[in-house]
């Protein structure tokens, strides 16, 4: 298995692999085009990737099979009904770029004890540069926190990083 170089997968992702499991499973959540899945794949992680644009599902299927690695590529809208992503199923969750409050307590319960979650999203400072600009998709001040209490964190940060406004968590399931 060849990894993706790591410029392709997220900063905050590659910056805390030290908080990563060798192996396992790992879940995508609004992968996108899948840089964070391809990049997983490669460390040798099962990857399962999910997001609700079908033509982003198949770039993902088109890459992985490019890259010479596997990955369960699923189109999915996890903001209608109850998306079941299992109990106690992954060793990883990622989730970047992607903002659904309801979806927190389904995620907390898909980590498995000991899996880690690494999530990372816009806060409200970032409407003043543009996209996005819906407070529905923007974290307010320490919310992130709040959203995954319960969890211990094992590295946070909140505020401007380059040009965007974020608040990151890598946070285990104890």
């Amino acid at each position: 298995m060849s990894a993706l170089p790591v410029g392709d997968a997220a900063e905050w992702l590659v910056t805390n692999a030290g908080f990563l499991p060798a192996t396992g499973t790992a879940l995508d959540v609004a992968c996108g085009r899948g840089r964070n899945a391809l990049w997983l794949a490669g460390r040798g992680l099962t990857v399962r990737a999910i997001d609700r644009d079908p033509v982003a599902i198949a770039s993902l299927r088109e890459a992985a099979a490019a890259g010479h690695v596997e990955i369960d590529a699923e189109a999915v809208d996890l903001e209608s009904g109850q998306p079941d992503l299992g109990r106690a199923r992954y060793d990883l969750i990622v989730v970047t770029h992607y903002l659904h409050r309801p979806l927190f307590p389904i995620l907390l319960a898909a980590l498995r004890p000991q899996g880690v979650l690494v999530y990372e999203t816009f806060t409200e400072a970032q409407a003043r540069r543009g996209k996005p600009t819906n407070p529905a998709f923007l974290l307010r001040p320490g919310e992130l926190h709040t959203l995954t209490a319960g969890l211990m964190t094992l590295a946070s940060r909140e505020g401007t990083f380059g040009d965007r406004d974020v608040a990151s968590i890598v946070a285990r399931k104890t």
